[in-house]
């Protein structure tokens, strides 16, 4: 039985959502792989942070959470000054990355990965930033500590994109690929269309479930979607992306009345993700767009999402995630630790 020491940098929703998961699978992870783990270290923006060799209570570190206080009490380390010296101090062999996204540099999350590998952990992050902003520096800095960087959450949750070509698709090249990577913009459509609302009422709706962040922006100017196609254009089709590269125009514009026009043609407008090869490179771009009953695209509603790859050995093959949340991203992360602690 191997007993790994896990870190968890970022325990909002997503990071007590994976707490819980490995507390469910605990008996299931020792049994069918011959693993079991231990909570070394959990830090937080709003929580305080706890270090302990020994371990920390899962369970209480959860409850705390949730009671909105602190983890310090859990700790028999003095606390971590910010993210980084957490990362330099705690004893672990996993680290879950899982703090905000910074499309524009992928920092603090770059330096706080890069650290990990260097100490020996593996590393799973379902922060975007580090895989558009420094995917092959990572990449190969893991493969000489013979450890681990793997991002599955990334892009559509716990989706098996990544190791969709990773493992199952050898020899595969990516031609181009299309589809709705941005599940915020993808309601505000469909509340639009089904409910009749105005743009600005179905983004209130939105951020009243906790779907859409207090400023929007990123989702319905595009911007998380542009990341997330940098991300795949970057690692499945091995041309390094920014998301600037990426042409770039979110749904603002976008009035109940063309949503209403488009549904009287049976026609649905989308925020469609799109990249290709071509003679001059690869070409990617982020648009709304009004699809029909004959594009995968158009049956595609709410918070669910959709990619359709077209690679040279197959023809269209698509992956759909319905409704995900924080349970589907948790789950990506603990694909990425079990296949990282199983490949070394």
């Amino acid at each position: 039985m191997a007993t790994y020491r896990l870190a968890f940098l970022g325990f909002g929703n997503v990071g007590q959502a994976l707490a819980r998961l490995l507390l469910a699978k605990r008996a299931e992870l020792c049994a069918r792989y011959g693993i079991n783990f231990v909570v070394t270290g959990i830090a937080t923006g709003r929580h305080g942070s706890a270090i302990a060799p020994d371990g920390i209570d899962l369970e209480t570190a959860l409850a705390l959470a949730a009671q909105g206080h602190s983890l310090e009490g859990l700790s028999t380390e003095p606390p971590a000054r910010d993210g980084l010296d957490f990362v330099q101090r705690v004893p672990a062999d996993v680290l879950f990355e899982n703090t905000p996204v910074n499309y524009e540099t992928g920092e603090p999350a770059v330096s706080h990965i890069r650290t990990a590998l260097a100490r020996g952990m593996h590393v799973a992050t379902a922060n975007k930033g580090p895989v558009v902003h420094a995917y092959q520096d990572l990449t190969t800095l893991a493969a000489r500590q013979k450890r681990r960087f793997f991002f599955e959450s990334a892009v559509m949750d716990g989706a098996p994109i990544f190791s969709l070509f990773r493992e199952t698709l050898p020899a595969a090249r990516l031609q181009a690929f299309s589809g709705i990577l941005n599940s915020t913009t993808n309601l505000i459509l469909t509340r639009m269309e089904t409910e009749g609302e105005t743009f600005e009422q179905a983004v209130a709706y939105a951020q009243q479930i906790g779907i859409a962040e207090t400023d929007p922006s990123g989702d319905v100017d595009g911007w998380d979607a542009a990341i997330k196609v940098a991300a795949l254009v970057t690692v499945l089709m091995g041309v390094p992306y920014k998301p600037q590269e990426v042409a770039r125009q979110g749904i603002r514009g976008i009035t109940q009345a063309q949503v209403a026009e488009a549904a009287a043609q049976g026609k649905r407008w989308k925020l469609v993700c799109r990249a290709e090869r071509t003679a001059e490179g690869v070409v990617a771009e982020v648009a709304p767009q009004q699809v029909g009953p004959e594009s995968p695209l158009y049956g595609v509603l709410g918070t669910s999402s959709i990619v359709t790859f077209e690679t040279d050995v197959l023809g269209a093959l698509s992956v759909r995630e319905d409704n995900p949340g924080p349970h589907t991203t948790a789950y990506g992360l603990l694909a990425d630790f079990l296949n990282a602690v199983r490949a070394v």
